[in-house]
C-alpha cells in the first residue's frame, strides 16, 4: 500500500522530530561528557541531524504540511528516546546513539522508501537517501573511534534501550483524513 500525501508528510515529520532530538541530545551530552574524542564525534554529528532536520523540514511543507512541521513520535518511542537522552557516561552514550539510534533510525528509513512510490514521492525518496548515507558514515566513525578506544563502546544502560526501540514498530501518529475530503497519493 502507498502511503497518502498526508501519511508521508506526518512520516516525514516525524522523522524531523526524532532528527532535531538526536542533535538536541548530542548537544546536551557534549559539555557533559568527559571523553575528547567523544565529544568531537558528538559534536560532528550534531551538524549533520541538524542537516537531516532541515531537509525533511522543508520536505515537510512541500507535502502541503506546515514548514519544518515535527509531530512527536508515540509515547513509546518518545520514552525510548528520553530514555537514550537521560544516560550518562561516555561508552554508554556512544552504545546507545550509535548501535541503537543510528540503526533504528536506518531501519525507519529504509521502511519509509519501501512504503512509498518512490517515482511520485522522489523529493522524499532522494532527501532520505542522502541521511541514510550520512548515517551509515556516522556509525563507520563510531566503529572506528570505539575501536581505538574500548572504553567508549559499553553497553550497559544502552542494551535496555535496545529493547525499548525493538519493540516500537509503530512512531508516527498519523493524523485523521479531514472529512468530505479524498486523500490522494499524488
Amino acid at each position: 500500500m502507498t502511503l497518502t500525501v498526508r501519511e508521508r508528510a506526518d512520516t516525514i515529520g516525524t522523522l524531523r522530530y526524532i532528527s532535531v532530538f538526536a542533535m538536541e541530545t548530542l548537544a546536551r551530552w557534549v559539555p557533559t561528557t568527559p571523553d575528547l574524542e567523544a565529544k568531537i564525534i558528538f559534536g560532528r554529528h550534531i551538524w549533520e541531524f541538524a542537516q537531516h532536520a532541515d531537509a525533511l523540514g522543508k520536505r515537510t511543507h512541500e507535502l502541503r504540511a506546515a514548514l519544518h512541521y515535527s509531530p512527536e513520535p508515540t509515547p513509546a518511542y518518545l520514552a525510548a528516546l528520553e530514555a537514550l537522552r537521560a544516560l550518562q557516561g561516555s561508552g554508554e552514550r556512544m552504545t546507545a546513539c550509535y548501535d541503537t539510534l543510528v540503526p533504528d533510525l536506518t531501519a525507519r528509513y529504509t521502511a519509509f522508501i519501501s512504503a512509498t512510490d518512490v517515482f511520485l514521492d522522489e523529493p522524499s525518496v532522494r532527501v532520505i537517501e542522502r541521511n541514510l548515507a550520512d548515517l551509515a558514515r556516522m556509525r563507520d566513525e563510531s566503529v572506528a573511534l570505539r575501536r581505538e578506544r574500548a572504553d567508549l563502546a559499553v553497553a550497559g544502560g544502552a542494551a535496555a534501550i535496545a529493547a525499548q526501540f525493538t519493540v516500537c514498530d509503530a512512531y508516527v501518529r498519523f493524523r485523521a483524513p479531514v472529512a468530505g475530503a479524498a486523500e490522494r497519493l499524488a
